[in-house]
């Protein structure tokens, strides 16, 4: 539907399509579709007639499939290594601009000239380009979490638990809004390999609503295996304790980091040893720059620097 050729798309104004089920409901009698309404909507903003091949009937495409064929035999071998679709994306642009100068087995000139000729009778795209996304609903579990495609999603202090939110699925992300349109999340699909932060801050806070279910919580498996040592203690106070501190470390520090002090400094050291060890190896993030003494009187405040002990020493 889109033509990638000099950074220029267009539209042409007849396309051809299998029967797919994301456009056609169903065949009538004499040939005619019924549509889907997303189908319609997406033909009308794009100007185009959608032309169907008739049901079974696989040699009306046969050229089509043809040109797949090619594309993976010229463009595809040996199999590029990517990092993601856009990446794939611009490498198969880069092949499609430098097939243009090859000559057209049938008609003897250059695809590039013919490509112009074909340009001139082509649409302009428009300026604001169709979101093609299905929009549905999800309740909202009572540990603030979501499931859409067959993925836990968590919302954690974003919605309240047993409400519901409206789900936006692109093709490549999840959009999450809450009951007046406003977005809550935004994440990738699973199968595009891409991650998303998990907010640990907001983990920590509900699970310190109900400490019991640390152990079957499936973000605490997610952790490194010193922090599930450290926050799967069986005394419930102590439990209680942990999980809000790391309710207050995980919103100044990284996983990682909370991991590693842990790891130096045991499971079983004090919660006050390990928040000032974290504010000293990561730059006393966690400690006030100033300490503001508020007890004496004004008048008895006395304005000093360190300079004046630095030329009593010789240090300039």
């Amino acid at each position: 539907m889109r033509v990638f050729f000099d950074c220029i798309i267009i539209v042409a104004l007849q396309i051809w399509f299998d029967n797919l089920s994301a456009a056609v409901v169903h065949i009538e009698k004499h040939g005619e579709r019924q549509l889907t309404d997303g189908f319609q909507r997406f033909c009308a903003h794009y100007r185009f007639e959608a032309v169907f091949c008739n049901p079974y009937s696989g040699h009306e495409k046969g050229h089509v499939e043809n040109k797949c064929g090619y594309s993976k035999r010229n463009w595809a071998v040996p199999i590029p290594i990517y990092e993601s679709q856009e990446q794939l994306a611009a490498v198969f642009a880069k092949q499609a601009l430098l097939d243009q100068e090859r000559t057209h087995y049938a008609k003897g000139q250059r695809i590039a000239d013919l490509w112009e000729e074909e340009r001139a009778k082509l649409l302009v795209l428009p300026e604001v380009a169709f979101e093609a996304f299905r929009i549905s609903a999800a309740a909202v579990n009572k540990y603030g979490e979501i499931r859409v495609d067959e993925t836990t999603i968590p919302l954690l202090g974003l919605v309240q638990p047993g409400s519901q939110v409206m789900v936006q699925t692109y093709w490549d992300r999840l959009v999450i809004l809450n009951n007046n349109h406003q977005l809550v999340r935004e994440i990738p699909r699973p199968y595009t390999g891409k991650t998303a932060d998990i907010p640990w801050e907001q983990v920590f806070t509900n699970l310190l609503r109900k400490p019991r279910s640390v152990t079957h919580s499936q973000f605490i498996r997610m952790l490194p295996q010193t922090l599930q040592l450290y926050v799967t203690v069986k005394e419930l106070d102590m439990r209680k304790e942990r999980l809000r501190a790391l309710a207050h470390w995980s919103s100044v520090y990284t996983v990682r980091e909370i991991e590693d002090v842990l790891h130096l400094l045991g499971t079983e050291t004090t919660v006050e040893r390990i928040t000032a060890v974290l504010g000293m190896r990561s730059g006393s993030r966690d400690i006030p720059a100033v300490l503001e003494e508020t007890i004496s009187p004004p008048s008895t405040k006395m304005e000093f620097s360190l300079q004046r002990y630095d030329k009593l020493t010789g240090v300039s």
